[in-house]
Parts: C-alpha cells; sequence; structure tokens
C-alpha cells in the first residue's frame, strides 16, 4: 500500500500513473450469492507469468500476471464462485497423451545442457518458435494441471464454467513441440471430459488454425473440432482449409472456416453465429471447450484481423448461452496488452457482470497510457478487409452441407426416418403383432388372439383356442368322458386324425358339421398353419342371383349352434 505521501517508489517512477480527467474504475464489493448459477470457477497457477520465452520472443507468459492484475483490480474474484490455484500436472497426466519419450525429454532438457542434447531438440522439434528456456517443464505442467484441474471440476459438476487462461496452447503434437506450445492442454483436458461426457465440441477463434487438437481427434465422432482462423496456404501452420473435414468415424466432425485477411466485427459474428448455432443443433454436445486466443485482434503483432475486444468477447457470451458446461481457455495473443484487456472483459462476461470502460488503478498502468487507460480503446491500423460476403456465404453453405450428414448426434439413439409417406401410412396401419413379428422381437405373437396351429394339433380345456371365423371345418376336443361304443363311428367328409394323447386317454373325437349352406369345403391336404378364414362364396353359389344368394347368408348367420351326435354304424 502506498502512503499518500509517498509519489514516487524506489526506482524514482510514479508508482500510479496520474489520470486526470480520465477516470479509474472502482472494484466490485458486492460479493456473488454462493447458490447462484451457473458457478463460475477461475484458475490461475501462481507464477505461471513469471516465466520467459526469450527477450525477442513474441509469446509472453507477463500476460497472464497482466489480465490476473485487471480480474483483480476490476473486483471480479467477488463475482467468481471459486478461484484455484492448482497443482501441476503430473508426467502420467502428461503422458494420457504425449509419448513417453517426449515428455521425459521435456524434463531433462536446460538451457545449460541443450548442447549437449542438440540430436534429441532437432528430433522433438524445439527450435526457433519453441526454444529451450529455463523452467520449461514446470511452465508447462502449470498451464496443464490447470486445464485438467478445469476439466475434472466439469466432470464432477462442482461448476458450469471453468476459466483458465493460462492455457490453450493448441499447436503441441502428440511428439514434438509446434507454434510456441510444448504440451498440448487442449487435448489433455478433452481427454478428461470424454471420460464422463459422451461428446466435447471444441471451438478456436485463434488467428491460428487449431492443428494439434484437430490432429488429435481426427479420426473420432465423440470430439467436433470447429476452428475459425486465417489460411492462406503458407500463414502458420498452413493447415485448415474449407476441404479438411475428418477421417474414419471421424468424418464430417472436423469443420474448418478458412478467412482471409481484415476480417471486421460484422462478418466475423455473423459467419460464428451461424456455424457454431447449426453445429451445436447438429451435434448436440454435452460439453464445450473454447479456445479464446487473442491474436485475432486488430493490431495484434502477429495478427491480421480487425476484430475488436467488444467482438470477441460477444463469441465468447454467445457460446455461453447455450447453457452447456464450459471450458474456457487463454491461447495466442502478442500485443500483451490488448490480451490482457480483451481476457479481463471476457472474464466480466462469464461471470456476468458489467464493468466501466475505464480500466482499474493497478501496478502495471503505464502499459496502458497510450490507450489512456481504456478498456476498449479504438481500433487504429485497420487491415484491408479481403472477404466478401459472397465467400462467407459459400463457407456457410459448404459447413451446412457437412453437417447434414451427421444424421443425429453420435452415442445417442436415433430413429429411423421413414423413406415416404406412403411407406409410413402402410406401417401405421399394422398392427403391433405384425411389427413384432418382422422385427422377430421376443414379445412377437405373445398378444394375439387368435393362435396359429397346424391342421393336426389338437388341445382341450383353456388351451381350446383353435375356433375359426366362417363357414369351415372345425375339429374339437369332447371333455365329456363316454364309454367306448361298439363299432366304429361316422367321421363325416372331413376326416381327421385324432392326436396320440387323445387315444390314451378315452377322449373322443368329433367333427362338428357346419350348419347347413349351400357350400360345401373341402379337406385341408397340407400342415400349414391356417390363417383367418375368410367368406368366400362356393362355386355353386356363383350361379345365384343376388336376392337368393343374401338370403343363403341371412339363412347361415340364423342357423343354430352345431351340437355334437354320437352316431353308431352297425
Amino acid at each position: 500500500m502506498v502512503r499518500a505521501s509517498q509519489a514516487t517508489t524506489f526506482s524514482s517512477s510514479a508508482y500510479f500513473d496520474d489520470r486526470g480527467p480520465h477516470g479509474t474504475a472502482q472494484p466490485i464489493t458486492e460479493h456473488v450469492n454462493p447458490h447462484s448459477r451457473p458457478i463460475v470457477s477461475y484458475f490461475f497457477p501462481k507464477g505461471v507469468g513469471e516465466h520467459h520465452y526469450g527477450e525477442r520472443h513474441p509469446m509472453k507468459p507477463h500476460r497472464l500476471t497482466l489480465t490476473n492484475a485487471l480480474v483483480m483490480g476490476y473486483g471480479l474474484d467477488k463475482q467468481i464462485h471459486h478461484i484455484y490455484n492448482p497443482r501441476p500436472a503430473t508426467q502420467a497426466e502428461l503422458e494420457m497423451y504425449h509419448d513417453h519419450d517426449y515428455i521425459d525429454f521435456l524434463s531433462r532438457v536446460t538451457p545449460n545442457n541443450q548442447n549437449e542434447m542438440r540430436h534429441l531438440i532437432d528430433t522433438f522439434n524445439c527450435v526457433e518458435d519453441c526454444p529451450i528456456f529455463s523452467e520449461m517443464y514446470d511452465f508447462c505442467r502449470m498451464y496443464a494441471g490447470a486445464s485438467l484441474a478445469g476439466a475434472r471440476k466439469l466432470t464432477a459438476g462442482t461448476c458450469d464454467t471453468a476459466i483458465n487462461w493460462s492455457g490453450g496452447l493448441h499447436h503441441a503434437k502428440r511428439g514434438e513441440a509446434s507454434g510456441f506450445c510444448y504440451v498440448n492442454d487442449i487435448v489433455l483436458a478433452i481427454l478428461e471430459l470424454l471420460r464422463y461426457h459422451p461428446r466435447v465440441l471444441y471451438i478456436d477463434i485463434d488467428i491460428h488454425h487449431g492443428d494439434g487438437v484437430e490432429l488429435a481427434f481426427y479420426h473420432s465422432n465423440r470430439v467436433m473440432t470447429v476452428s475459425f482462423h486465417k489460411y492462406t496456404g503458407d500463414f502458420f501452420p498452413g493447415t485448415g482449409k474449407l476441404d479438411d473435414n475428418g477421417a474414419s468415424l471421424g468424418k464430417h466432425f472436423c469443420l474448418n472456416v478458412p478467412l482471409q485477411d481484415g476480417i471486421d466485427d460484422d462478418m466475423y459474428l455473423t459467419i460464428f453465429k451461424t456455424v457454431i448455432e447449426d453445429t451445436v443443433t447438429a451435434f448436440r454436445p454435452t460439453s464445450i471447450v473454447l479456445q479464446c486466443g487473442a491474436d485475432s485482434l486488430g493490431c495484434d503483432r502477429l495478427g491480421a484481423f480487425n476484430l475488436s475486444i467488444a467482438a470477441h468477447g460477444e463469441c465468447v457470451n454467445f457460446v455461453r448461452k447455450f447453457n452447456v458446461p464450459l471450458l474456457v481457455l487463454g491461447g495466442g495473443g502478442y500485443t500483451i496488452k490488448n490480451v490482457s484487456r480483451c481476457w479481463t472483459y471476457e472474464t466480466a462476461v462469464l461471470v456476468g457482470a458489467t464493468i466501466p470502460d475505464e480500466l482499474p488503478a493497478t501496478v502495471y498502468d503505464p502499459f496502458f497510457r497510450d490507450s489512456q487507460w481504456k478498456l476498449h480503446p479504438p481500433l487504429t491500423g485497420r487491415v484491408e478487409n479481403q472477404n466478401s460476403p459472397t465467400s462467407l456465404q459459400r463457407i456457410t453453405i459448404s459447413i451446412r452441407n457437412k453437417l447434414r450428414y451427421l444424421q443425429g448426434a453420435p452415442s445417442v439413439a436415433m430413429q429411423e426416418i421413414p423413406p415416404d409417406l406412403e411407406g409410413w401410412l402402410a406401417d401405421e396401419e399394422r398392427k403391433q403383432e405384425e411389427i413384432d413379428e418382422e422385427r422377430g422381437t421376443a414379445f412377437a405373437g405373445e398378444r394375439r388372439s387368435d393362435r396359429t396351429m397346424a391342421r393336426n394339433e389338437f388341445f382341450e380345456g383353456d388351451n381350446d383356442v383353435d375356433q375359426d371365423e366362417g363357414p369351415v371345418s372345425v375339429k374339437r376336443t369332447v371333455s365329456s368322458r363316454k364309454p367306448r361304443a361298439s363299432g366304429k363311428r361316422a367321421r363325416g367328409k372331413a376326416r381327421g386324425r385324432p392326436s396320440a394323447n387323445a387315444k390314451e386317454d378315452g377322449e373322443e373325437i368329433e367333427e362338428i358339421p357346419v350348419a347347413a349352406t349351400s357350400r360345401t369345403t373341402k379337406p385341408r391336404r397340407t400342415a400349414k398353419p391356417r390363417a383367418r378364414a375368410r367368406a368366400k362364396p362356393a362355386e355353386k353359389d356363383k350361379d345365384l342371383p343376388d336376392a337368393d344368394l343374401e338370403a343363403a347368408v341371412d339363412a347361415e348367420t340364423d342357423a343354430p349352434t352345431p351340437v355334437d351326435l354320437d352316431i353308431d354304424i352297425s
């Protein structure tokens, strides 16, 4: 705390700049309700911003320290439910994705022994963009451990949104470093989420293509990757063209939105919201990982877009509104004062707080003197927009066509779409028993009232369910036991062979003649299952006039019930 009488520090420079009429933001003092939703967790490994890639290297971990200072200066820590200093990732956790030899190399190499390990340095691509610096392995373990901790909190359901601005290093491969990235914390976090969540959507708004994450899940249908990036063919990493869309099971689960220099807020937000909304509708993710690389902002040291901090934050806000467990990570960004402002604003968006345009007073005020200590400074040095509405429309149509191939989210039961309306109506007219028989289910026939039986099958008592409708010969088992009379017994024209059990029990098999009609019934010669009989006119009935035919039918309807008769033949 600086006393009122003290105007300078030990370095003889002003501790806080005199802002004059520009004003200073007052920190939020109201604490968040612990029972409010969504629950936001903030992960900041202590000391992660103290590492240094090198004097002339564009990657500056110090941007994380500036971001954390602004977040605390605005009082956003009081609006965050939980703030964690996560433990570093272990070697075993890093090897959940990365090769053992590569992780072992990272743990042993130092600036002092790098000359002795030159052959391994070339093998693992730790040259130029990925230099060897002091405590490099500890730095990797810090930001990877924070992403893993956030994924675990989401999986456990103890938070709805997890923030780790130190993560998001999306270029690292399984066995080599790439693009300032040594360990791919995003892949490790997604693998942790897949332990519980069936589908994870990865969204990348870094200006560089998220090639490391795409490659890791290129053959998987449980992770869909969507990357919005600059693509010219020679811009790093040189991948991410529109036609790259996955392979094998991951076919069409990889989407790339290649953009040109100078895209502005309106164009970017239009294509971003259209693509993401269609993707969420088709894929139905159970969790989302959002990489918020800030090198897509205007005036970035390595970027060439014209995005404002407000537009970048609107992308985060749009994803937040899906109310899906969300892991928010950092990424690129090489104009550190813009990066820290951007991620501070997006922290406020994620916790649902409104912060003023004036920056709070921090020890890093000199960094923001040229922008007059504003959160949203005007964009200067705009790049010519080489994107046209026609080109963006072509990209949107292409992505929608790819999403049509999904036909429902994976790992979810899908219903078959009827081929046409006529076939659907035909299926509706069928009974459930017929549908069960076609499907071959175990329930087929259990609800049938007209039991199908062979010609030579006979039953008695409650099992006697073989009565058929219509004027056909019906065989019945006479349940009343009578003494067997001497002589033969008349069977009628349609002879039925009694079953063996019936003969043993002394039961008498009688054939019940149908009521007197003009039709005759011929015995069946096959033992096929008998279907429901339909009344058909006999041959001789065809010659009758319509009136006589109706009279015959009426006579058949009014016929008395047939009875069992015993006839002795001498």
